[in-house]
């Protein structure tokens, strides 16, 4: 090898100190960490998330877990954060529709098959599966950024003087997300009798939500 050669691949060479290469090393035990209780979550339950099971899973002590989040709700917050990005691309996933009304009920049926697809992360982040965990203010932020989708939608409605302008766009959603949460929450509880019966309450909720909202644009 030439000598030019050897000069540029040594100037490509990107050096990392000490400290940033054990950082980088924490950070991806981290992530394995993470995946290694997410596929318990989803495989077991909410249950079965244990730090001890985790540990049994990673084949490591329950002390590196600990050194890495510090308890079970440390983990709890992580796994919290993967399912809003779960849901998150979910909703940008969904066809957009230019009525708004189309729009909103796509989105509620995202909304649903959520629940089914990732009922333990949906009971972990709405059901309070973890009965010592509270989401923080990152989570919780964490939650507003995977509504996005539901928040433009309400919100250019809106501006287009579709919905009436008594109620802030912040108010609407949490109406919306509270009664659609509600119905799922009662079919997992078991109240609702099959899914495709507590399916059809759904829709017929979401409907009605958007007559209530847009009267005068029911397609």
């Amino acid at each position: 090898m030439s000598g030019p050669d050897i000069s540029s691949n040594a100037n490509s060479r990107v050096l990392k100190t000490y400290q940033e290469a054990r950082l980088q090393n924490t950070e991806n035990l981290r992530k394995l960490v993470v995946d290694a209780a997410a596929t318990l979550l989803q495989d077991e339950g909410p249950e079965a998330v244990t730090v001890r099971k985790v540990s049994q899973k990673m084949g490591c002590s329950t002390k590196i877990i600990y050194s890495l989040f510090v308890n079970k709700e440390g983990l709890a917050q992580q796994l919290y954060l993967d399912g809003c990005k779960l849901l998150a691309n979910e909703f940008e996933a969904t066809p957009q529709a230019a009525d708004p009304v189309q729009h909103m009920m796509n989105l509620g049926e995202t909304f649903w098959q959520f629940g089914q697809r990732y009922s333990s992360y949906y009971k972990l982040m709405f059901g309070g599966a973890f009965a010592d965990f509270k989401p923080d203010e990152v989570s919780l932020q964490g939650t507003v950024t995977a509504m996005r989708q539901l928040i433009t939608v309400i919100s250019s409605a809106q501006e287009q003087g579709l919905i009436p302008g008594q109620y802030d766009t912040e108010s609407i959603v949490r109406i919306v997300w509270s009664s659609l949460h509600g119905v799922i929450h009662l079919y997992m509880g078991g109240h609702l009798g099959d899914v495709q019966s507590a399916h059809a309450v759904y829709k017929q909720t979401l409907s009605l939500i958007a007559r209530s909202l847009l009267p005068d644009h029911i397609t």
